[in-house]
């Protein structure tokens, strides 16, 4: 099974059977609600024309308006906008917040686009979509090749297309234009609470444990970063160019400034070039796939040997895989949980711009920290209880969340 919205409806339909959910709250919540698909034009520095197309996935607005991240990609699709949008309702629901799932994208690849062509792009596509966004009906955010500076270009298309001031509409904007502080660690920082969260439950000491990480973007790089200091060691990175392993270990803050040096991790001193299938059959303790979508499948994942996969990226393994990994003892911990914290910190700023009142970084995360342990916690024990993988565990609770909204609203058949 390769196709992502597919793989979303076959983790549904497996909950859902578990729960005994009514069949209509069912029919629900396995398809988006909408799929906004528009072609917009954008003039080139050269003087033409050039059409793209773009995509609002919105799944599912029974507990709260829709909320999700916009990427520019080459690969995007309509059917991986609506598996996207759809973990993006899981994934609000892990950790309580109040919103239901959106995700949307630009079919582009941005590295052939000048900064002004980037821009005017960006303020196109939230042109075609802006009477289908608002801070209390769909809530966009950066996601893969997208950035704060996007958000704050696109914030202000949207203002004076509505002739009025709305920060709510967009999270992860720049701080001078509304965003909260911590938003930008948010995601790897996710990744790492409930990555030490597991290794207390799995008895495996920090200090001595070692780490691979696939994709040293954002997400890949902060989790990189605080997953060192709370005492990991960070043995293998590899991006879209290629990779590094040094078994000794490589300091993540300087494979970050080698990163924005160079834009890669190859050649990282001191390392040796590293491929994907090497990097995934490392005898490491942790794993995290922090790139695209179903990048551990049934032909690698019995080479897997860590003891942790931390699901930073969406969707990077099938459920062939899952099924694999399970029966081998890994512990998977399902990216609706992992890397929520983006999305937690974005339903922060959210608020603050709301009640105009702001908080500390500190703050930020301590109210990260406390729901992410919170959700790690919620999905561990239900795993346990019913003698299932965590990610049956964490959707269990996820989707009865979303199907007694759907329930209270008046959509059950029984």
């Amino acid at each position: 099974m390769s196709d992502v919205f597919e793989i979303a409806q076959s983790q549904i339909d497996k909950v859902a059977k578990q729960l005994n959910l009514d069949p209509g709250l069912h029919a629900i919540i396995r398809e988006p609600k909408k799929v906004i698909e528009v072609n917009f034009p954008v003039r080139m520095d050269d003087g033409s024309v050039q059409v793209f197309k773009g995509f609002r996935g919105q799944h599912n607005n029974a507990v709260g308006p829709y909320k999700g991240g916009i990427r520019f990609h080459q690969d995007v699709t309509y059917e991986e906008v609506k598996a996207l949008s759809t973990w993006m309702s899981i994934k609000c629901s892990v950790t309580g917040i109040p919103y239901g799932g959106g995700k949307g994208g630009i079919k582009v690849d941005p590295r052939k686009l000048s900064e002004g062509e980037l821009e005017r792009m960006s303020r196109a596509f939230i042109k075609a979509i802006a009477n289908d966004i608002g801070d209390a009906i769909d809530i966009p955010a950066p996601d893969v090749n997208t950035n704060p500076k996007i958000m704050g270009w696109m914030l202000d298309e949207y203002e004076a297309i509505k002739n009025r001031s709305e920060p709510g509409v967009l999270t992860g904007k720049p701080i001078s234009l509304g965003g909260s502080l911590g938003r930008t660690a948010a995601t790897g920082r996710g990744v790492d609470i409930t990555t030490r969260e597991a290794c207390k439950k799995l008895g495996i000491d920090m200090d001595k444990a070692t780490v691979a990480i696939q994709g040293y973007g954002n997400v890949g790089s902060y989790a990189g970063m605080i997953i060192q200091d709370m005492g990991c060691n960070v043995t293998a990175v590899i991006d879209v160019y290629g990779g590094a392993y040094n078994p000794d270990g490589m300091c993540a803050y300087e494979l970050d400034a080698f990163v924005k040096e160079n834009g890669t991790v190859k050649g990282f001193p001191g390392s040796k070039d590293i491929t994907n299938e090497d990097l995934f059959a490392l005898d490491v303790d942790i794993l995290i796939p922090a790139a695209l979508e179903n990048v551990i499948t049934k032909d690698n994942a019995g080479d897997i040997k860590a003891k942790i996969i931390s699901e930073a990226a969406n969707g990077p393994t099938t459920p062939e895989a899952d099924d694999i990994l399970f029966e081998n003892g890994v512990h998977v911990i399902p990216d609706v949980l992992a890397n929520a914290g983006g999305v937690t910190v974005s339903y922060m700023e959210w608020i603050q711009n709301n009640y105009g009142l702001y908080w500390t970084e500190e703050e930020v995360n301590e109210r990260l920290e406390e729901l992410m342990v919170k959700a790690y916690s919620d999905g561990y024990e239900m795993a346990e209880k019913h003698k299932v993988d965590m990610r049956t565990g964490v959707y269990l609770n996820s989707i009865n969340k979303i199907a007694l909204a759907l329930k209270d609203r008046g959509w059950a058949t029984k």
